[in-house]
């Protein structure tokens, strides 16, 4: 797992944000930073971290924001983020990989299996409205690391869940289909449904705005 400050310049907010499968920084380039210092988890090829290398606790307040493949990685360092005032899951279950509740298995063993760059393309398509590509986002890491962090997620049974207060949730998700989150997260956290696709980022103009 790898790590990336957005933005570091001594706000007492701070904001840890898990990205979703495949991306970077640009999935979220649209979004103003305000007071929060924002650190971004990606690259899940490998689940093991050491958070003891950061200082959390000069941070007044503290969120955590997961998207997709990431709320499912989050729950993985459970210790680690149990102190953080409010967890925000977006397009993401507990069950990542699940016929009723996350991907169905069928689907995302394909997806690793056969990956690409034209059904990568394809995917990153779904992801928008009407399946055009949203310039702004782009990948950037080679096709075997995705195809790679694609099956070592497959390998992950977790023992725990991560509890979050907060899960938006898109009425037109093609990644994590919508009946399947909503069932998931019945009478687990607070929801919020929106007019959205699997990448809803440009329906908001800041970090705030996710957080309230």
């Amino acid at each position: 797992m790898r790590y990336k400050w957005l933005n570091k310049n001594n706000n007492n907010k701070l904001i840890l944000f898990f990205n979703g499968w495949a991306m970077n920084e640009t999935a979220v380039s649209n979004l103003a930073f305000d007071d929060f210092d924002v650190l971004m988890f990606f690259d899940y090829r490998k689940v093991d971290f050491d958070f003891s290398i950061f200082d959390f606790n000069k941070y007044d307040e503290k969120y955590l924001i997961c998207w997709s493949m990431g709320g499912f990685v989050a729950n993985l360092f459970k210790n680690e983020l149990k102190n953080f005032d409010k967890k925000i899951a977006i397009n993401s279950t507990n069950k990542l990989i699940d016929n009723n509740y996350g991907i169905p298995d069928k689907i995302y063993r394909a997806t690793a299996k056969f990956l690409n760059e034209q059904n990568c393309d394809k995917f990153i398509k779904n992801m928008f409205q009407n399946g055009k590509l949203n310039p702004q986002i782009v990948i950037t890491r080679p096709i075997e690391e995705l195809r790679e962090e694609l099956f070592e997620i497959q390998k992950i049974n977790l023992d725990s869940e991560l509890k979050f207060d907060k899960v938006i949730i898109s009425k037109d998700d093609k990644i994590i289909p919508t009946k399947n989150q909503l069932a998931f997260w019945e009478n687990k956290a607070d929801i919020e449904l929106i007019n959205s696709t699997h990448c809803p980022f440009e329906n908001y103009k800041s970090w705030k705005e996710l957080i309230c």
